[in-house]
């Protein structure tokens, strides 16, 4: 729901777009997988190859890996000619924000939609000129609001996509305070889902 809010409506991911998604953990793949239904030409990017497999299986066309190349931002602005018509930050971590905006290209926008850590504390710097100059915008996306569900509901009832394929592991209730301690330390790939009370 939120990587479709972010999507579909903070984003207004269109038909041909190019959209970079930096960092692929639940709401980044989600993201991946909703922005090509959507019919957008999806990058992902990453630090773990695991994951940029995954952000590929699930729609991606390509994927960068940020933990081996010097510019990220660079890398997605090569393969998209100049930059990208959407970017997403699904981590809320000063560095793939500050990627993700600075692989847009003109008049592109960017979906922020994962939350700060403690360490930036509600607080990241970014490039004013550049987002003048370029004529960059800045949406947040918290969440999909109830009226809207039909619309999601609409694109997995037609296959467009597949919720169970984000699902990475099912898990007891027993489990869950060590699973949602490893999903703050980014342990995690998609979505666990606790199915055991």
């Amino acid at each position: 729901m939120t990587s479709y809010h972010g999507m579909a409506h903070r984003g207004d991911v269109g038909n041909g777009e190019d959209v970079v998604v930096h960092g692929l953990g639940g709401i980044g793949l989600s993201a991946v997988q909703i922005a090509d239904a959507l019919g957008a030409n999806v990058i992902g990017v990453d630090l773990f190859d695991e994951k940029l497999e995954r952000a590929e299986e699930l729609g991606a066309i390509t994927t960068v890996n940020a933990s081996e190349v010097d510019d990220p931002a660079k890398e997605v602005r090569d393969i998209t000619d100049g930059g990208a018509d959407c970017s997403v930050d699904a981590l809320g971590v000063e560095t793939t924000c500050r990627n993700a905006v600075d692989s847009l290209g003109k008049g592109g926008r960017h979906v922020q939609i994962g939350l700060t850590t403690s360490e930036e504390e509600g607080e990241i710097p970014l490039p004013t000129d550049e987002f003048v100059a370029k004529e960059i915008d800045f949406r947040g996306s918290l969440g999909l609001q109830p009226s809207r569900y039909s619309e999601m509901l609409d694109m997995i009832k037609t296959d467009k996509i597949d919720p169970q394929e984000l699902v990475s592991e099912t898990v007891g209730i027993d489990e869950v305070p060590e699973t949602l301690a490893s999903m703050s330390d980014y342990d995690t790939m998609g979505f666990p889902v606790c199915n055991e009370f």
